[in-house]
């Protein structure tokens, strides 16, 4: 298995990526076009008492998709920007779960790749499925090689 972390695009993406550290996400690239990323609710996700905010749902879905993206290109000296994003929540995150994100290429060409991914919860409950469509450039436009 390849250890795509010591890749320098993605030790660019890991140190620049403060937003994904405040909400406390992890991933790990299985292979090119499969991730998986992980985000525990806490009390700093909830939007009530007890469940995530939807917010803090599509940072992971996006998140989980644009490094599927990324993933994908990485050979090329490429990183990925988000054009669209459409999730459906179907079932709450809740505080103490462990969101765990999947994502995979349904179709990568020059330049677009469509990824879809699916959230589920430590137990197995799917709490949201998304699709995205991600734009692919040279890696040196934002400083990574």
């Amino acid at each position: 298995m390849t250890d795509f972390t010591n890749n320098p695009i993605v030790q660019g993406y890991i140190k620049a990526n403060n937003f994904g550290v405040l909400l406390g996400m992890d991933f790990t690239i299985e292979s090119p076009g499969h991730i998986v990323y992980k985000m525990p609710v806490t009390k700093e996700h909830l939007a009530t008492p007890i469940a995530a905010h939807g917010g803090a749902i599509s940072a992971l879905m996006d998140a989980t998709m644009g490094v599927c993206a990324l993933s994908q290109v990485l050979e090329q000296k490429k990183v990925v920007s988000t054009i669209e994003l459409k999730i459906s929540f179907l079932s709450p995150g809740l505080l103490g779960d462990t969101m765990i994100a999947t994502a995979n290429i349904v179709k990568g060409g020059k330049r677009l790749l469509f990824v879809e991914g699916e959230i589920k919860n430590q137990k197995g409950y799917l709490v949201a499925v998304g699709t995205g469509t991600f734009n692919s450039y040279p890696a040196e436009k934002l400083g990574f090689e």
